[in-house]
């Protein structure tokens, strides 16, 4: 079989149309039946000028499961007069790619373009990408790569150099309860708007999720109607995107940290709820709540610390489900906290001084004097223990002579920091006039 032929199903004949899943059979034929993407495929953008002047160039399509690319690649098949392959990362190597390579160098030498359709593209290692590169660099061939992972992570430079990338989104539920609607006429059934709309919120903006459900849904209702039990059994629970390691984590942990900083107990709730569904690792969520309360709260209700540290010991007592109630509620807590980076910016800016200074000696009244030898060299000269002054203060300086009154704490005026500040503007206050009496003595 040459791969420029169209693949044959798996008994070795290509599959009846009834044989195929409703995904399949919905795919549009026509760009103007495609719903969604209107950012990149409405009139005049240039994604659909591209396609409709048959001008294209070699392009990364991004986006999450089920919002379009496969559709979109085999439109641009059907409306550029290109020679089309589809080509799998799953299942191809280097071998396959030299293969596809050369037949597309003799298309190109009988003046043919060749549009090369790659799923999965991230899934080929650097290597397998490398062979592409100077076939895209000729214009042997017009890549169309579909990825789901992000491109500056997952293509090589030198190939996402040469693309344009364009990035898809979820489908809204008014444009899944759309597609729905064309579908029904396909299966020959009736269906209220409030199943539709049911079933498009939780397909999650995946309208293949979304044609799955309505399937399994529709050959389970009888009499021609969509019954609500038969969407309630399909879909038994909503199947959230959510790749541990990829960036939709990092999306909805940066979201919860945010809504956490931003004082909002219910946008915290939400975003955590999205976590623990998706099934993500109670003892990460704990130690990120940790970092909350020491990054965002800090001194001005140091009690959130304490409160993270026992989540964080309850989640790992009590594990899934029970735990998950420690989760909330230290995000609520957090989440009402005063708020303060000030000691987190304090040590920023000390870090920032001892990069960029001289390391200054530590003064001598600093230094311990375990020896007679280090005592006669002035180890522990001039030290005062605060405990033996009125009131434990010192007017002793414990920093090097060159940053001697250097500032790197600046205490806000919220929370318990508000008497952290008044009581170090006192002692402040205390030095700056006991030093004052001490330079004025003869």
């Amino acid at each position: 079989m040459s791969l420029f032929e169209p693949a044959p199903g798996l008994g070795g004949e290509v599959k009846s149309d009834a044989q195929r899943p409703l995904a399949e059979r919905m795919r549009p034929e026509r760009l103007e039946d495609y719903v969604g993407q209107e950012h990149i495929l409405g009139q005049g953008k240039p994604l659909r000028v591209q396609i409709e002047k048959d001008r294209l160039t070699s392009i990364i399509l991004w986006g999450p499961p089920g919002t379009g690319k496969t559709t979109l690649a085999t439109l641009i098949a059907r409306q550029t007069k290109c020679a089309f392959v589809p080509f799998s990362a799953v299942l191809s190597g280097i071998k396959e790619i030299k293969e596809v390579m050369a037949q597309a160098e003799r298309h190109r030498r009988q003046g043919l373009r060749t549009v090369l359709f790659v799923d999965e593209i991230h899934r080929f290692n650097k290597a397998q990408q490398d062979a592409f590169l100077p076939y895209v660099e000729r214009g042997d061939i017009i890549l169309v790569g579909a990825t789901t992972e992000n491109p500056s992570f997952e293509v090589i430079s030198a190939l996402l150099s040469r693309s344009k990338v364009y990035a898809l989104r979820p489908l809204s539920a008014e444009e899944t309860v759309t597609l729905l609607k064309r579908a029904l006429e396909l299966l020959g059934v009736s269906a209220e708007g409030s199943l539709l709309e049911q079933i498009a919120v939780y397909a999650g903006g995946d309208a293949r999720t979304a044609y799955n459900i309505l399937e399994i849904a529709s050959a389970a209702s009888e009499g021609g109607a969509l019954k609500a039990q038969a969407v309630e059994d399909a879909v038994q629970r909503k199947m959230l995107l959510y790749d541990k390691g990829g960036e939709e984590h990092y999306n909805l942990v940066s979201a919860l940290h945010k809504s956490v900083r931003s004082s909002d107990p219910d946008a915290a709730l939400y975003w955590l709820a999205r976590m623990l569904e998706a099934g993500e690792d109670r003892m990460y969520i704990a130690r990120r709540l940790v970092r909350m309360a020491v990054e965002d709260i800090g001194l001005a209700d140091p009690r959130a610390v304490e409160q993270a540290v026992a989540c964080m010991q309850t989640v790992h007592l009590l594990g899934v489900p029970e735990g998950d109630q420690a989760l909330a509620q230290a995000a609520i807590y957090l989440a009402a906290a005063q708020k303060s980076d000030a000691a987190y910016r304090a040590l920023n800016a000390a870090r920032e001084v001892v990069r960029t200074t001289q390391a200054e000696a530590v003064p001598m009244q600093l230094r311990n004097a375990p020896t007679r030898a280090m005592k006669e060299w002035g180890y522990g000269a001039g030290y005062e223990h605060a405990h033996q002054q009125q009131d434990g203060l010192t007017a002793m300086e414990c920093l090097p002579e060159a940053l001697a009154g250097t500032r790197f704490y600046e205490p806000t005026e919220r929370g318990v920091e508000a008497r952290i500040r008044e009581r170090l503007e006192a002692i402040r206050q205390w030095l700056a006039e006991k030093r004052a009496t001490s330079s004025s003595k003869p």
